[in-house]
């Protein structure tokens, strides 16, 4: 597990991300997508996401990243520790777990007492694509996904997962290969 002093001890921006314009528009200049130096001791590939200044990062060569703005989970509901990305999806189907049914019952009312899945599309709340968490070859229910809520970028709202706009979802969905390990920091 990388610590976060090391981490922190990356550099600053360098390059903005080809492709990324029109969500750029969106964004403040430090949640847009960003080339990074990165320790050198961070083995490529290799996903970091540090939730409390709302960045994940994509560790793609060694002493380099991509860093791009996220929305993470709100008090109580984020996800922390290690992962591996076992399953990638285009346009993922929905369903909220019980415990977000149970938690929220007026949101997720046309969820309850039936088997309903919300098919992929844009006005599914995973987005363009999901990226699955795993921990010992279990799914977490947990994900790095796209949102049709844009305005949730570095905010803590989610009920966990990790949300990216759509274009980035995008944009890491190709570059990152099953197998990825990920660290979710405190």
């Amino acid at each position: 597990m990388i610590d976060r002093r090391t981490l922190l001890a990356v550099g600053t921006a360098a390059l903005a991300l080809p492709g990324a314009a029109a969500a750029q528009v969106q964004l403040p200049p430090r949640l847009r997508p960003q080339r990074v130096t990165m320790s050198s001791d961070i083995e490529a590939p290799y996903l970091i996401v540090l939730p409390r200044s709302h960045f994940l990062y994509f560790v793609d060569r060694p002493g380099e990243g991509l860093r791009y703005g996220v929305g993470v989970g709100r008090a109580g509901l984020e996800f922390t520790g290690d992962a591996v990305i076992e399953v990638k999806k285009e346009w993922p189907t929905w369903r909220p777990t019980d415990e977000m049914i149970e938690r929220d019952p007026e949101e997720y009312e046309r969820f309850k007492d039936n088997d309903y899945v919300q098919p992929g599309g844009p006005s599914n709340p995973l987005g363009a694509r999901a990226l699955y968490l795993f921990q010992n070859g279990r799914d977490t229910f947990y994900r790095i996904h796209g949102t049709n809520a844009p305005s949730t970028i570095g905010q803590s709202v989610s009920n966990g997962c990790i949300r990216m706009l759509n274009e980035h979802v995008v944009d890491l969905y190709e570059r990152v290969p099953i197998g990825t390990p990920v660290t979710v920091m405190l």
